[in-house]
C-alpha cells in the first residue's frame, strides 16, 4: 500500500493534567540531573564547558504543571496515524507530539514500550511528565516543558512523493523554532525523522535535544551501542567513566542488571555510525540510528530495586511489564547544551526500525563480536549511505510550506513572530493561533501599556509573565500599573536583577495589594535569608486569596472556625468556606468562564497554601501553619500533597501518633518531584519520634531502631539511590 496519514481518535486511561500553576517559577524545581564544581573540572574540556554553558535558573517564561492527580477515566486523545505496508506510528500531537506506538505488521511486533495509560508525573522541567513512546526534548537538561503541551501538526510534501506529517512550535525556555518531520517511504521499515532547530536571533541560544526512546524490558533485554565505555550517572549526582558492557562486576548492558534507576551515555568514537538498539532474549527489538549531527547515545534503566519497581508502576497500571529508555541526543551528555551561533540551525535525520540478529551473537560474552552482528543487521536493514541520503533529500523539504492543518499549538510562536517580525519558511506561526494568554502581551507590543487588573481587585490568575529582553525592555517603559510592575519584576528575577525585582514588586503592592506580588517578595526574602519575613508575606498571600475565594464562592458550612483564625490572624474578616468541588477534573482549555474561573481559584488555593505551609514550618511556626491548612478548602486538604504536610505538621505539634495514623490511613502525592525522597524522610522522622518517646533525644541508637521497628512500606518506598 502507499504511505496513508490519517486522523483518529486514541481512548486511555487518562488522569486530566489540570490547570497550570499560577504561581511564577521564580525557582528551579528540585533538579537532580546536576553536577558539582569539582566533578567538572575532570571532565574532557569540550565537555567541562558545555556542562557550564547556561544551565538553567528557572523555566521561566514557562509555567508548571501540578494540577493532576491519579483518578484515571477514559478519554479520547487526538492521534495521527502514518502507515505503509511495514508500519504503523501513531502520533500524539496534542502531547509534544509523542510517538505512541510503532508497530511492525509483518511480525506483529509493537517496537515501543506503549503505556495503556496516561498518568502525568513530575518528571519534567515544568511538572507534568508520561512515560511511553518517543518523545522529542528539546530546551534544556530534563524532560521538556512541551511533554504535554500541543504542537502544531500539518500535511507537508514528503522527499519520495508521498506525505509526512510535520510537527513544529516555539520552545519557549530558549526562544527557538523547532520541527519534527515524520514520514514512511513506500514499503520501508523504517520511519525517517527529520529535526531542525533554528535560531533565528542575533545571538548565540544553547541548545538541548534528546531524543527520548521507551522500550521494552524484560529479563533477557540488552541495549547496545558501539562504545566500550560511557559515563555513569546516579541520582547520588556522581559521573564517573567506566567500561562497557561490565563495570564492578556486572554487565550493565542488562537493564534489569542494576539496583538503582541510573544513565549511562556511551562514548562513541568520533568515526564510528551513530546508533543504539534494544534486543530481547531472541534478538529481536528496535533500532535507532542518524546522520552524525546526533552524537549522543544513552541508556536509562529504573533497575531491580524497589525503589525503580515502584516508579515503573506509579507511570502505568499495575502489573504492566517494565520499561527502559534509549536516547540519541547533540551532546556526550544530557548535562550539556551546545551553542547554535545566530542565524544558524542544527538538522539531522533519524531513523527507527525493527532489528532482528542472531541471539548468540548478541548475547554472547564478545562485546566487540556482539556490536559487530548488529552493526551488520543494520548495515543490511539501514545502510550508512542510504541515510545520509534520505537526510539529503529531506533538505530541500524542510522549507516546504505545510498543507492541511492537522492540529493547533500555542499562539507563543506567533506572538515572538509578530514582535520580532521573523522569517521561518516551513513553520509558520499563523496570527489565528494567537488566543487569550498572549492578549495582555500583544497590547502591549501595540500600545505600549499592559492591561491593569481591576481598580483594587487582584485576579484569580495573574497571568504568565514573558521574561526575554524585549519584554523586559516594553515593560520597563509601561506605564506603571500593579500588574505591569509584577510581570515587570519577574522579568528582572529572571535576568538575575534580583534588586530591582524586588523594587518592582513592591510598587506593585503600592498599586493593589495582591498575593501574587507578596508571593514573589516572599521567594525574594527566602533568597536573601530572611525565612521569617517570607512566612509572613505568605501567610498574607494565602489570606488574600482565601479572601478572594469567599467573595467568588458562596459560603458554606465546614472549616468556618479554621478560616476565621487565618482571618484574624491578618487582621481581616472571618473567612468563609467557598463552595467545595471535587478535584479538578477537567480540559485546561475549558471555554466555562465560570469553571475556569473556579479551577484557577483551586489552584492558586493549592499552590500559595502548599507554600505557606511549607514556609512556615520552616521558622518553627506549627500552629499557624495547621490554621493554614485548616482553613483550605476541602478538595484541595484531601489531595495527598496537603495529607503528607498534614503530617509534618503534625509531628512538629508533637503529635507523632496522629503523624503516623496519616500514614496508616494511605495517601499518594501525585506531584512527587523525580528523586524526592520527602516521603521517606517524613515516615522515619515519625518512627524516631515515637521510638525515642516525648521530649527525648533523637540518637544514632534510636534511628536505627526506628528502621528496624518501622520498615518503610512499599507504597512510600520511591527513593532512587542507595539509602
Amino acid at each position: 500500500m502507499a504511505t496513508s496519514l490519517r486522523r483518529t481518535t486514541l481512548t486511555l486511561p487518562t488522569a486530566p493534567l489540570g490547570p497550570e500553576n499560577p504561581l511564577p517559577a521564580l525557582r528551579l524545581p528540585r533538579e537532580v540531573h546536576r553536577i558539582d564544581e569539582p566533578t567538572r573540572a575532570t571532565l574532557p574540556a569540550d565537555m567541562a564547558r558545555q556542562a557550564a554553558y547556561e544551565p538553567l535558573s528557572s523555566v521561566l517564561p514557562v509555567r508548571l504543571r501540578d494540577g493532576y492527580g491519579r483518578g484515571r477515566a477514559a478519554a479520547g486523545l487526538d492521534a495521527l496515524v502514518l502507515e505503509n505496508d511495514r508500519l504503523r506510528a501513531t502520533v500524539l500531537p496534542g502531547l509534544g507530539g509523542r510517538v505512541h506506538s510503532l508497530h511492525h505488521k509483518p511480525t506483529g511486533r509493537e517496537l515501543l514500550y506503549r503505556n495503556p495509560v496516561l498518568q502525568p508525573a513530575d518528571f519534567g522541567l515544568s511538572g507534568a511528565w508520561f512515560s511511553g513512546g518517543i518523545e522529542w526534548n528539546i530546551g534544556a537538561t530534563g524532560h521538556t516543558t512541551l511533554a504535554c503541551a500541543p504542537l502544531h501538526a500539518a500535511r507537508v510534501p514528503a522527499p519520495d512523493g508521498g506525505e509526512m506529517v510535520r510537527l513544529w512550535e516555539w520552545e519557549r525556555l530558549r526562544d527557538l523554532p523547532f520541527q519534527v518531520d515524520l514520514w514512511l517511504p513506500e514499503d520501508s521499515d523504517f520511519l525517517y525523522v527529520g529535526v531542525r532547530i533554528r535560531n533565528p536571533h542575533h545571538q548565540p541560544a544553547p541548545v538541548y535535544w534528546w531524543s527520548n526512546i521507551a522500550v521494552p524490558e524484560a529479563a533477557g533485554t540488552r541495549v547496545l551501542a558501539p562504545a566500550d565505555a560511557a559515563w555513569h550517572f546516579g541520582y547520588s549526582r556522581t559521573l564517573r567513566h567506566v567500561p562497557v558492557p561490565e563495570w564492578d562486576g556486572t554487565d550493565r548492558t542488562y537493564p534489569l542488571h542494576g539496583d538503582y534507576p541510573a544513565d549511562y551515555f556511551y562514548d562513541l568514537p568520533a568515526d564510528a555510525r551513530p546508533w543504539i538498539a534494544s534486543l530481547d532474549r531472541e534478538g529481536h527489538g528496535l533500532v535507532q540510528t542518524s546522520t552524525d549531527q546526533l552524537r549522543g547515545r544513552k541508556l536509562f534503566l529504573w533497575g531491580a530495586g524497589p525503589g525503580g519497581r515502584r516508579w515503573q508502576g506509579w507511570l502505568t497500571e499495575p502489573d504492566t511489564p517494565g520499561y527502559a529508555e534509549i536516547q540519541a541526543g547533540l551532546a556526550r551528555t544530557q548535562l550539556e547544551h551546545v551553542r547554535l551561533e545566530a542565524g544558524e540551525e542544527f538538522a539531522w535525520l533519524e531513523a527507527y526500525g525493527p532489528l532482528a540478529a542472531d541471539p548468540a551473537a548478541v548475547h554472547g560474552a564478545d562485546w566487540a563480536a556482539a556490536r559487530r552482528e548488529v552493526e551488520a543487521r543494520l548495515e543490511s536493514a539501514a545502510p550508512r549511505a542510504a541515510v545520509a541520503a534520505a537526510y539529503a533529500a529531506w533538505r530541500p523539504y524542510a522549507d516546504a510550506e505545510p498543507g492541511e492543518r492537522l492540529a493547533t499549538g500555542s499562539g507563543w510562536g506567533a506572538l515572538e513572530v509578530e514582535r520580532g517580525g521573523y522569517r521561518l519558511p516551513g513553520t509558520p506561526f499563523h496570527p489565528d493561533t494567537l488566543g487569550e494568554p498572549q492578549e495582555p502581551w500583544r497590547r502591549l507590543l501595540r500600545t505600549g501599556a499592559f492591561p491593569a487588573w481591576a481598580a483594587g481587585e487582584s485576579p484569580a490568575d495573574p497571568g504568565c509573565s514573558l521574561t526575554a529582553p524585549a519584554w523586559r525592555d516594553l515593560l520597563e517603559s509601561a506605564p506603571a500599573t500593579a500588574a505591569a510592575e509584577y510581570h515587570l519584576g519577574v522579568a528582572q528575577w529572571h535576568a538575575g536583577d534580583r534588586a530591582q525585582a524586588t523594587r518592582s514588586w513592591e510598587r506593585s503592592l503600592r498599586c493593589t495589594e495582591t498575593p501574587w506580588a507578596l508571593r514573589c517578595l516572599a521567594v525574594a526574602d527566602t533568597a536573601a535569608g530572611h525565612p521569617a519575613r517570607a512566612a509572613d508575606r505568605l501567610l498574607r498571600a494565602v489570606g488574600l486569596i482565601l479572601a478572594e475565594g469567599r467573595d467568588r464562592a458562596p459560603a458554606l458550612a465546614g472549616a468556618q472556625d479554621a478560616r476565621a483564625a487565618v482571618g484574624h490572624a491578618l487582621g481581616g474578616a472571618a473567612l468563609a468556606d467557598p463552595a467545595v468541588t471535587d478535584p479538578v477534573a477537567t480540559d485546561p482549555v475549558a471555554t466555562d468562564p465560570v469553571a475556569t474561573e473556579a479551577a484557577a481559584t483551586e489552584a492558586a488555593e493549592a499552590a500559595l497554601g502548599r507554600e505557606s505551609v511549607a514556609a512556615l514550618l520552616a521558622v518553627g511556626r506549627a500552629e499557624d501553619a495547621r490554621t493554614v491548612l485548616d482553613a483550605l478548602r476541602p478538595a484541595v486538604r484531601k489531595r495527598g500533597r496537603f495529607r503528607l504536610l498534614m503530617a509534618q505538621v503534625l509531628l512538629a505539634q508533637g503529635d507523632a501518633v496522629a503523624a503516623r495514623a496519616i500514614f496508616d490511613g494511605g495517601f499518594e502525592v501525585a506531584d512527587l518531584r523525580e528523586g524526592d525522597e520527602t516521603l521517606s524522610d517524613t515516615w522515619y522522622a515519625i518512627a524516631e519520634r515515637i521510638v525515642a518517646g516525648d521530649g527525648e533525644p533523637v540518637t544514632d541508637d534510636v534511628r536505627e531502631r526506628a528502621r528496624a521497628e518501622h520498615p518503610l512500606p512499599e507504597r512510600y518506598e520511591f527513593r532512587m539511590r542507595p539509602a
